[in-house]
């Protein structure tokens, strides 16, 4: 199986970065009272060979000075890192947002479809999280959401180009990340085939021929060799599906305990990772420009439209559902709005 390499940790760096430098405990933030000793816990597919986990453990020996003992395990499977943070085993976890999802709703539906149709709307959106209004809403039972990162745009990859339409996409095989209940939806929309997969496998699937689409960010283009599925004949369109994202999560329950000053060093942190995520954004855009420029595919402005109707239909069917929250669904309306008033959806 190929592995992911290096531009797939580009958010898990810059999470881990928020968590623990600069502002983290920054002036005027004393170091705690009393030695903080936490397990913090990331995903990274190399495991303690990758980079995530080099860097985070370089990150723990700066945090000492703060009186923070952290100890650093990597997971290359998603799915325990969930079951050990629900377990008391980490007091932390960068994980990939539909990950998170089950530890927080409302954060977790910000990798929805088509609700965020740039990076500057995931900045917009991050920049509320200290609102009074909004901050209570990162916190669900004992977990807290610390941060979220940009990992990149969704892009639709087919391995022939000539499905260039809804009517030709009927009855292709799509590959389907087995979390992702909403690219369920709209693949079913489609009249297309889903085929269930997780995050290790879809490439494969693509490379080989068992898919013929699959979607996914400009940084796994190289690390997976997504090339070997585009072949002579694929392509990428450029219209983003919905933006794939990374979360910081910590147990607030544990913590809290022990910090006194929680909430305050929360807002310090996401002014940081706020003030670092034009750097992710550059990078991912770097590697978007580093795709040969024969990949990318534009649709004819009707078919555009119709795929984002189809995407805004799904998207409110799995609100009414409950799979998407509410709350931020209508927060990511207003940044919608806020940035592109005159919308459609804006008059609404």
């Amino acid at each position: 199986m190929v592995r992911l390499s290096t531009t797939k940790y580009v958010t898990g760096l810059a999470l881990i970065s928020s968590l623990y430098t600069a502002n983290v405990f920054a002036a005027p933030l004393n170091p705690l009272s009393k030695p903080l000793n936490m397990t913090f816990c990331v995903y990274d597919v190399a495991g303690n060979g990758g980079d995530l986990y080099r860097y985070a453990k370089d990150l723990s020996l700066f945090a000492q000075k703060w009186n923070v003992n952290a100890k650093i395990r990597a997971y290359t499977d998603e799915r325990v890192i969930a079951e050990d943070f629900k377990a008391n085993q980490c007091d932390g976890i960068a994980v990939s947002t539909l990950r998170a999802k089950q530890f927080n709703n409302f954060v977790g539906s910000i990798d929805s479809i088509g609700s965020a149709p740039s990076y500057r709307h995931i900045k917009e959106l991050v920049s509320t999280f200290n609102h009074p209004k909004i901050a209570p809403l990162t916190i669900q039972g004992d977990y807290q959401v610390v941060t979220v990162m940009p990992l990149g745009a969704s892009y639709v990859m087919v391995n022939n180009r000539h499905i260039d339409s809804v009517e030709k996409a009927t009855g292709k095989k799509v590959a389907v990340i087995e979390t992702d209940k909403a690219h369920s939806k709209l693949v079913h929309l489609l009249g297309a085939q889903a085929i269930n997969t997780d995050f290790y496998n879809f490439a494969n699937l693509f490379n080989n021929g068992q898919v013929d689409i699959i979607t996914a960010p400009a940084i796994a283009f190289k690390p997976l060799e997504l090339s070997k599925g585009l072949s002579y004949y694929g392509g990428i369109y450029r219209l983003p599906i919905m933006q794939m994202t990374g979360t910081v999560l910590i147990n607030r329950t544990n913590l809290a305990k022990q910090i006194p000053d929680l909430d305050l060093r929360l807002e310090r942190i996401r002014q940081y990772a706020l003030g670092e995520m034009d750097k992710t954004i550059a990078y991912i855009e770097k590697t978007e420009k580093a795709i040969p420029q024969q990949y990318w595919l534009d649709l004819s402005d009707a078919e555009k439209n119709r795929y984002i109707t189809m995407m805004r239909e799904a998207r409110n069917h799995l609100t009414k559902e409950g799979y998407y929250d509410e709350r931020m669904m209508n927060l990511m309306k207003k940044v919608r709005c806020k940035i592109s008033p005159s919308d459609s959806e804006c008059g609404v």
